[in-house]
């Protein structure tokens, strides 16, 4: 696979993952992508684009935007990794998903996404009936009704609940990747834990 090519979205199957992750080490996986094999790129992307895709897609509107994002991050995976240093870089992991959050953020100012004017009384307010959290819920169904409301985020609060919560930014690093002040990033998490709450009828 080059990284000119346009590359599937697709999550491998879970028999795929475990045989094609068992293939080689992660060393060896870095070494084949550098070097530019087929094989290691291929084994590369099915044993991360599923998680990379369910990240990506807590920053974008949809699952379109999450797969474009995913193709573009893949395409500069394979472009940077002959620069990839293990030791500098951190972990293969956490270089990929650094690389897919960046071209989700990227996809959505692109596209003009952001908005971080919006104050959480005017957003649209889901039925507390239809969302609230109780003791009969299994943890199953708690995530997916947090995993919904967190999507349901205007884009600018989500960015920066995800980059805070999720990823353990600083608010001065969330202020730098998103050319926000820092100030601005409190202001969206703050409104974006009270829209979430007001969301899935939660009371302090």
């Amino acid at each position: 696979m080059h990284a000119s090519a346009t590359i599937r979205v697709q999550a491998p199957t879970t028999s795929e993952f475990i045989s094609k992750s068992k293939s080689m080490s992660e060393e060896e996986l870095i070494e084949g992508c550098q070097k530019g094999k087929r094989k290691a790129q291929s084994q590369l992307y099915n044993q991360y684009c599923g998680a990379m895709l369910a990240i990506a897609m807590r920053y974008c509107e949809n699952r379109t935007e999450a797969e474009d994002a995913l193709q573009d991050a893949f395409v500069n995976i394979f472009r940077r990794i002959k620069d990839f240093e293990g030791r500098r870089e951190g972990s293969l992991t956490a270089w990929i998903k650094t690389i897919v959050i960046n071209s989700a953020l990227s996809l959505n100012r692109k596209n003009k996404k952001h908005n971080y004017t919006e104050d959480v009384t005017e957003l649209r307010i889901a039925d507390p009936a239809a969302t609230a959290i109780d003791d009969d819920n299994s943890d199953d169904i708690k995530r997916q009704r947090i995993m919904n409301a967190v999507q349901d985020l205007p884009s600018g609060y989500r960015a920066v609940f995800n980059l805070y919560v999720m990823e353990g930014y600083s608010h001065k690093e969330i202020a730098e990747i998103l050319e926000i002040s820092e100030n601005t990033s409190k202001s969206q998490l703050s409104k974006a834990r009270k829209y979430l709450k007001t969301y899935l009828g939660i009371n302090d």
